[in-house]
């Protein structure tokens, strides 16, 4: 049996660049409140946690005088307000997912109404919403029901969800509301780590008899990644450590792909194969 993993997968350059200045915070300042995990990966946030970064829920349980600020982002009116009162805040936002803010509210200055293509309930689309000055609407559905059909209109995507399925819900909008609207602009904000993650799933997963996904299952994109790979055809798996293995899946399977979502760390992924060798 071969096991293949995907040419790309694993932490992205946000991921790792969000890790590494909370555990320089970490070392410089000891005990560190984190809005939220600074990635939605357990095994990461333990390991911070061991170094004094802890998770408070909102800017209203923060007790110290240092703050980090998650990958996922905090909304820029919120951010600012966070800056004013507490001492030293650690700013691990990814450069992608500020990049879809700033856009946001530039958008709502300018007079447009907003719509985020994304997971309402998800940490980073919650802070592109927070930077759009109430101007702001998420969904995942193109029948929106707007009271009144915005004259200037702005479309943004969640950093994370497939290209595939935000052009296809740009379509479904345009073809609602196009002769409403007098001013559209469509960003692409869904970042070039996901675009390359979810390229090198498919295509292995074209090939694969079983496609094994690792990471959180809080994760977003680890679950996007698990979702394209079934669209393929292929049994797949979603799993977050090696204790969710079981043999009876690899029965009669010569090709095992595996890919893994952008907060998983390298020996999480090098542990789920070494487990697979094993069991094969």
């Amino acid at each position: 049996m071969q096991i293949e993993r995907a040419r790309e997968m694993g932490f992205c350059f946000g991921v790792r660049r969000a890790i590494k200045l909370l555990e320089q915070a970490a070392r410089k300042h000891g005990t560190i409140e984190s809005l939220g995990a600074v990635v939605h990966n357990r095994q990461v946030v333990n390991r911070l946690a061991e170094l004094g970064v802890k998770i408070v829920d909102n800017a209203d349980q923060i007790k110290g005088s240092v703050a980090a600020i998650p990958s996922h982002g905090l909304g820029l009116p919120q951010l600012e307000k966070l800056k004013s009162d507490v001492l030293t805040v650690v700013d691990a936002t990814c450069p992608f997912v500020r990049r879809a803010q700033m856009a946001a509210r530039k958008l709502a200055q300018a007079g447009f109404q907003i719509v985020i293509f994304g997971d309402a309930e998800h940490a980073e689309v919650k802070a592109i919403l927070g930077s759009c000055e109430g101007r702001g609407i998420v969904t995942t559905e193109a029948n929106i029901a707007f009271v009144k059909p915005p004259r200037r209109l702005g479309v943004l995507s969640q950093t994370t969800q497939s290209p595939e399925r935000f052009g296809q819900f740009v379509k479904e909008l345009l073809d609602r509301i196009l002769l409403d609207v007098d001013e559209l602009r469509i960003i692409n904000t869904i970042c070039d780590a996901t675009r390359e993650r979810q390229a090198a799933a498919r295509e292995l997963a074209s090939h694969s008899d079983i496609m094994l996904v690792v990471g959180d299952l809080n994760s977003a994109n680890t679950r996007r990644l698990a979702e394209l790979c079934a669209v393929e055809g292929v049994e797949t798996h979603l799993v977050e450590g090696t204790n969710q293995l079981e043999a009876i899946w690899f029965k009669n399977k010569k090709h095992v792909g595996i890919t893994a979502g952008a907060s998983t760390p390298d020996e999480t992924i090098d542990l789920v194969i070494t487990k697979l060798q094993n069991l094969l």
